[in-house]
Order: C-alpha cells, then structure tokens, then sequence
C-alpha cells in the first residue's frame, strides 16, 4: 500500500469515476484505475462497486476511507513543515534558555541559524529554567531550553540530554575520589543562579541530596553567571557545582578539575512549549538546531574535549 495510491483512492471517492479523477490529478484514467486494482489485491477486497450513478463505497471502501484521508492529510501536513522551515524568509525565532547556558553553544547557535536563514530575526532570552517555563506557558515566549525539573502545567517536555553535574577545584585533594554531599561542606562553596537561589534546578537536586543526609548546605558566596563562579574556583575562592558542558572549553576551567558526585548527579536539558500550541516554522527550525548543538556539546564533554 503506497500514498500515491490512497491519493488516488479518495480522488475517485470525491469524483464518483476514475476517468474524473484521473482528469483532477492529470493522468491517464488507465494508471489510476491500475494502481486502484493493486490497492485492492493488497487489502484483498474490493472498494468500489459500480451502481447508476457511478462508483459506489463497499463497506471494504467506507473501513478504509477515514484510514486514507487520516494518512494523507498526515503526509501533507509533513510535506508542509519541511516546505515552511525550507522556505524560511522571515518571521522571528522567539526562545528562552537557563541563564548559564554556554555563551560559546548559543553564539554558534546563532551564528548557525542566521547563516542559514538570514533574513529570520532572533529572540533569545536567558533566564533561569522556572522562568523560561513561565514566559512559555504564559505565551511571552514560544519555546525554550531548560534544566528539568520544573512545574509542567500547561506544557509539553521533551527531555533532550542528560549532562552530569561534578564539583570544579582546583585543590587536588579534593578531587581524589568522588564528591558526597557530607564532604561538600569542608570548604567554601561557590554557587551560581544568586537571584533563583535553591529554586534553581540544579541546586534543588543538592538541596534534596542534603536534607536526606542531615546535611546543612549553605554556600559562601553566591553569584549570578557560573562563569563568574569558576573564575572565582580558578582564584582558590572555594569549589564550584556545574554542570559538566558549562565548563569545558571555557578559558578559566583549564586551571580546575572535576570529580564527579558519589552517588552520580545530573542536570536533563529539555524542550519545552506551550501543550497543542503551533510553533512558527522560525521557532521550531531554531528548536531544531539547538537540540543538535546541545546534544553536541554534552557529548563532547563526556568525552573530556
């Protein structure tokens, strides 16, 4: 069963006569009419049955109708989605990420997108991960990339990439065996996301690690951007909890190291947009090219580069 032939299924439905819909779709009524016979011999039963006004459903013919124009209107529907992201030549990407994102992924990201679409403006904003799910929800924005978890309500998540979350030093004796959240507390702690404090995805997973072991978790000095918290790290400030890919390839990170958390941490990067709401082609190419470099870059992370 191919589409062509449930295409020309439902032109004879809709004209009454192959010899019409064949004249609809610009063929020959004899190949119709064959690829009609072909359908038939597949599903082995006969769809039309001649009466005096001219083709006729059979019960086979009125099973399978709303199968085919389901399946058309699906094929078209794709068909028009890559046509609208082809043809791209204006409208504006409108997109929210977590304020830490890595400034070098989302100026390749840019760089990326408007080479390839250049007359699409852009609208990235970068707040934290609650935010972005705000301004989606509430419609200011129409995606975003964010750091799981967040409140969902009103929304569709699609969990893209797991990164792990370790501790940046640059004391090596803090990075001979894996970081527990009991001795996370022997030296300073340098937190990033000040203003959103512990309801920050990343510091909500610490936090519930804390609680669960009786640990009072407190850090010694907050700051807003984790650029600036391992620039600190890198001065012997106190240690730093980041995300593995928010760090590699950044000039300071050279003079720190990591350790991962005992048990393992993680931060999941997801998509997210407003539940049934129909993204702009600009909105859903950019979504398209951020999956690919955020992927991108927590791979090459894991693999130490």
């Amino acid at each position: 069963m191919t589409l062509q032939q449930l295409q020309y299924f439902l032109a004879a439905v809709e004209h009454g006569s192959f010899s019409a819909a064949a004249d609809s779709l610009h063929l020959a009524q004899p190949s119709l009419s064959e690829q009609i016979r072909r359908l038939e011999a597949e599903l082995g039963s006969q769809l039309f049955a001649r009466g005096g006004r001219g083709l006729e459903l059979t019960e086979a013919g009125h099973l399978l109708r709303p199968h085919a124009e389901r399946t058309v209107a699906a094929a078209d529907e794709a068909r028009a989605s890559v046509r609208e992201i082809s043809e791209l030549t204006g409208g504006t990407a409108s997109f929210g990420t977590f304020g830490n994102a890595p400034y070098h992924l989302l100026s390749d990201l840019v760089q990326d997108f408007r080479t390839r679409y250049p007359q699409v403006r852009v609208r990235l904003m970068g707040l934290n991960s609650s935010t972005v799910a705000d301004a989606v929800r509430d419609g200011r924005l129409e995606a975003g990339l964010i750091v799981l978890p967040v409140d969902d309500t009103g929304l569709d998540v699609r969990p893209a990439v797991r990164d792990e979350i370790v501790l940046w030093s640059r004391d090596p004796e803090r990075l001979r065996e894996p970081m527990t959240i009991a001795r996370l507390t022997e030296r300073p702690l340098i937190l990033s996301d000040a203003r959103f404090g512990w309801d920050d995805p990343t510091r909500r997973q610490l936090l519930d690690r804390a609680q669960r072991e009786g640990v009072a978790l407190e850090p010694d000095i907050e700051v807003e951007y984790v650029e600036a918290a391992l620039e600190l790290a890198a001065r012997g400030l106190g240690d730093v909890v980041a995300a593995r890919s928010m760090a590699v390839g950044r000039g300071h990170a050279r003079r720190l190291d990591s350790t991962p958390f005992d048990p393992p941490l993680y931060d999941t990067f997801a998509f997210v947009n407003r539940r049934n709401a129909h993204l702009s082609p600009a909105t859903r190419a950019f979504m398209h090219l951020a999956e690919k470099r955020i992927v991108g870059a927590v791979t090459r992370s894991q693999r130490g580069g």
